[in-house]
């Protein structure tokens, strides 16, 4: 199978290429500096003569408080970009797969969310991506597979994990949100996950996260535990939790965002969803190495 991913610095593009080297597939990573997606015209000049069989979208403005005041460059990689790609793939009879988040739900309902719940973005990226998804499923519903997923983490690139092993060894102590409640996710399964999608041609909406449920208060105090046990910190500081409230941000965020998977448990029966504490294990451990 030929297969083009359009990313090449971020988690999700790194993991695809550890996951994809050994494959039997033609793959081909697009960065920034070699496609602009946000341009009709440029897609077509650099995507056509790769005659890709599959495309996997793994670009994404994430940089979510910065987007509130950013909104256009946001709403051009999370929106425009994703209905450019969409189209290329309908007229040149291209399956994509799109990764999305839990951002795009107003995190009010308490309970996990499925598929088909109505998404009420909160704010400029959340917004954005909804965008991106609604152009998706409109332009491509029978050749497209949307994964929308949460709290992505990996030994590459920047991250909450990484930024709390830096503040642990630098600070006395921490301040952690408790009242934010989702999943973390090793981008790894979530690679997994977008490679069956591409392989099988799995359309549809799907949620992929780890398994259980955490506030960033319990996540950052795993990885203190962890991060000790692994020789990645040599001494333990008072991990607090602290409200919201405490630690404002210009964007909003979701305060309950579990994902429900049953479906892609299903779809993507390869892949097996793991806890995420054991996840973050195996991360700290590459990390380690």
């Amino acid at each position: 199978m030929n297969i083009v991913i359009i990313g090449k610095s971020g988690q999700l593009a790194f993991e695809l290429s550890r996951e994809l080297e050994n494959s039997d597939h033609q793959v081909t990573f697009l960065g920034r500096d070699d496609i602009d997606i946000t341009n009709a015209s440029d897609i077509d000049e650099k995507l056509v003569p790769l005659s890709a069989d599959v495309l996997i979208n793994a670009s994404a403005y994430t940089a979510v408080d910065k987007a509130e005041d950013d909104t256009e460059a946001c709403n051009a990689i999370n929106a425009l970009a994703v209905e450019n790609l969409a189209k290329f793939c309908k007229a040149n009879g291209v399956f994509i797969v799109h990764v999305s988040t839990d951002y795009v739900f107003n995190g009010h309902k308490g309970s996990p969310y499925l598929i088909d719940d109505p998404i009420e973005p909160q704010g400029a990226y959340g917004k954005s991506k909804a965008d991106g998804e609604i152009a998706l499923l409109e332009i491509l519903p029978d050749a497209s597979c949307l994964i929308r997923t949460a709290w992505v983490y990996s030994s590459h690139g920047n991250n909450f994990v990484k930024t709390m092993l830096r503040l642990m060894a630098e600070k006395p102590q921490l301040g952690v949100i408790d009242d934010q409640i989702g999943t973390p996710t090793w981008a790894k399964g979530l690679a997994e996950a977008c490679v069956s999608a591409a392989e099988n041609h799995t359309v549809g909406v799907y949620h992929w996260t780890d398994e259980g449920v955490a506030s960033w208060y319990d996540f950052a105090v795993a990885i203190q535990e962890l991060g000790i046990v692994k020789g990645l910190l040599d001494k333990s500081i008072p991990v607090l939790p602290i409200p919201s409230s405490q630690y404002p941000t210009p964007a909003k965020r979701p305060h309950y965002s579990v994902l429900d998977k049953q479906s892609a448990r299903e779809a993507f029966a390869s892949c097996k969803p793991t806890h995420w504490r054991k996840q973050l294990a195996s991360m700290l451990d590459e990390l380690k190495a």
